[in-house]
């Protein structure tokens, strides 16, 4: 099994099953745990009565109202390849917060439409919103089809529909499957009622996809902080791609000097060969002193620059205006910061372009901007490695919009 846990989120129009889907995914890869299984079947109507699989949703978000903490088997589920992590999505102007100012990070999604009601408006926002942070492993869940006698007829025409959709906002779906998620029609098993599909299950699906692989990706350290231990300079912080070795020559950056790795510490750890990506280490460098808000860095150089672009969600609880001072926050970096144009203003509610090279972002609106820092800082494409490609803006200390770097 692979060790790391692949993220996904499951987005659909209100109804679509959303809720059935999550629960017979826990339920058939053995993840529910038998307890929660006997209150779910009790409150869906005992022995005699189907299992509403939308209950187990629903204990969910009692749990969480209630301050539970949730047992890890209610948000992580496994095939025989990897663990699966889902990330909730309560709606879209939350799960779109969420992702831009670091709560989550999907690598993957499943987008569930009800074969009866196809392609609604809630289904475009979210293809809209899976554009907008540039997921492009998705597979769409043609749902309910028991209801329609698992009509293949029915299927295509949804699917024209969605393919249409999704297309629009420059998302091509890997996979359109039909499935029955309150019958597990398809999700880890293929179904007799579905012969004419030669596509994959919903878990088939996943498995194929990829993660983001950041312990494969060139080294990236931001520099939180210095301590002085026993005379001895420790730069601490933590690995967010590729790995670092000891004796290894790095680059400094934004100054592009080089320096030489002396040691690698952990807590209660000794003679550190290697750190990972994830690791929250220690290290020492042969070469000058560092500083909070730089990055260490190999192979692949990062972008250095006082420009961005940038996908904003403007969190403030008035509109932006000019003459706001800002402060760009990315890892441990910070500068000051002022946007200078506003090239897209994204309507809220249905995520669609509303203005061009508009002049004002209103509260939770999206906005394609440019924004222009006092001093170069070191970034990445959000899509390349997710932490190095987000930020917050702070006005007078407080949080007013966060932000990908597209």
């Amino acid at each position: 099994m692979e060790e790391r846990s692949l993220h996904i989120v499951i987005v659909g129009h209100v109804d679509h099953g959303k809720s059935t889907l999550v629960g017979r995914l826990l339920y058939d890869t053995g993840s529910l745990a038998p307890e929660k299984y006997e209150e779910i079947k009790a409150a869906s109507g005992g022995e005699g009565g189907s299992v509403e699989f939308a209950y187990v949703m629903d204990h969910l978000e009692e749990e969480r109202k209630r301050g539970i903490t949730i047992d890890v088997a209610h948000t992580f589920f496994q095939t025989a390849k990897r663990r699966y992590v889902i990330i909730d999505a309560p709606g879209h102007k939350e799960f779109l917060k969420n992702m831009i100012t670091g709560s989550s990070q999907a690598e993957a999604a499943l987008l569930l439409v009800d074969i009866t009601q196809g392609v609604r408006e809630q289904t475009r926002r979210h293809c809209c919103i899976l554009g907008l942070l540039g997921i492009d492993q998705v597979a769409v869940l043609v749902n309910k089809m028991d209801v329609v006698n698992y009509s293949e007829e029915a299927f295509d025409s949804v699917k024209g529909d969605i393919e249409s959709a999704l297309s629009g906002v420059g998302v091509n779906p890997s996979y359109i499957i039909p499935v029955s998620a309150i019958k597990g029609d398809n999700v880890a098993d293929r179904s007799p009622n579905l012969g004419w599909f030669k596509g994959p299950t919903v878990l088939e699906a996943l498995d194929s996809f990829s993660s983001l692989g950041m312990e494969d990706k060139a080294l990236r350290f931001p520099v939180q902080d210095i301590y002085d231990m026993d005379g001895t300079s420790v730069i601490v912080g933590r690995v967010e791609s590729g790995s670092m070795h000891r004796g290894a020559e790095v680059c400094v950056f934004p100054e592009g000097r080089t320096a030489r790795i002396r040691e690698i510490r952990k807590f209660m750890a000794d003679d550190i060969e290697e750190a990972a990506t994830g690791e929250c280490i220690g290290v020492c460098i042969e070469d000058g002193a560092l500083r909070r808000g730089q990055v260490l860095t190999d192979g692949a150089t990062p972008t250095r620059s006082g420009s961005i672009r940038a996908n904003v969600f403007w969190m403030a609880g008035r509109a932006w205006h000019p003459e706001m001072e800002l402060v760009w926050k990315g890892t441990t970096q910070e500068a000051r910061a002022r946007i200078e144009r506003i090239l897209k203003r994204f309507d809220p509610a249905s995520i669609e372009v509303i203005e061009k090279d508009a002049e004002e972002i209103l509260p939770a609106e999206v906005a394609e901007v440019e924004i222009r820092l006092e001093k170069e800082v070191v970034v990445d494409r959000f899509t390349e490695i997710p932490e190095m490609g987000r930020f917050v803006l702070e006005h007078l200390g407080e949080p007013v919009a966060g932000g990908i770097i597209i």
